[in-house]
């Protein structure tokens, strides 16, 4: 499965999941910032957004990725988080979830960052599923906007420093 396929796949899932499958559009809006994030990532080594694959007999199964903070998340705080790092959405194959590969995704990017010289970041969700998880993993939102995406579908931002995460190791798993 290449990374292409991999958002595709993951994310119809992940709407299907939420009860959001009819938002074609939005589907399609949110696999074309993935993509243009990945190649943007590539035309510049890298230096803009970072990316981590999980590979298993030569197919990609995960990706996570960081890089500068998203639009949405800098209109949302009014600029408190622009100069802070966003990891990027957890993507994992559907049939390979629950095998611990996003949270081995989750920490190698965190180490990553660490030895980037990356001391915070931050990360929103729109996805109940989602946002149920980083509130376990992560604990209480920062930000949290009632009703964003339509009746009780909220959006959440948290800010974490990077060694508290990484000192907590498996809290919440």
């Amino acid at each position: 499965m290449d990374i292409h396929r991999l958002f595709r796949v993951v994310i119809e899932d992940t709407f299907n999941k939420e009860g959001l499958s009819y938002l074609k559009e939005d589907i399609e809006m949110e696999i074309d910032s993935k993509i243009k994030y990945l190649d943007q990532s590539l035309k510049r080594n890298g230096e803009s957004r970072f990316f981590l694959l999980a590979v298993n007999e030569d197919k990609i199964i995960g990706t996570i990725e960081y890089g500068p903070s998203s639009q949405l998340i800098n209109e949302l705080t009014k600029g408190e988080l622009k100069t802070i790092v966003e990891m990027g959405t957890v993507f994992v194959d559907p049939t390979q979830q629950r095998n611990g590969i996003g949270r081995m995704l989750f920490r190698a990017l965190l180490l990553s960052m660490r030895a980037n010289g990356i001391d915070e970041f931050c990360l929103d969700s729109g996805y109940r599923s989602a946002q149920k998880y980083w509130t376990k993993k992560l604990g209480q939102p920062d930000f949290v906007y009632k009703s964003y995406w339509g009746d009780e579908n909220d959006h959440m931002i948290w800010r974490r420093k990077t060694i508290d995460i990484l000192d907590e190791g498996t809290k919440g798993e």
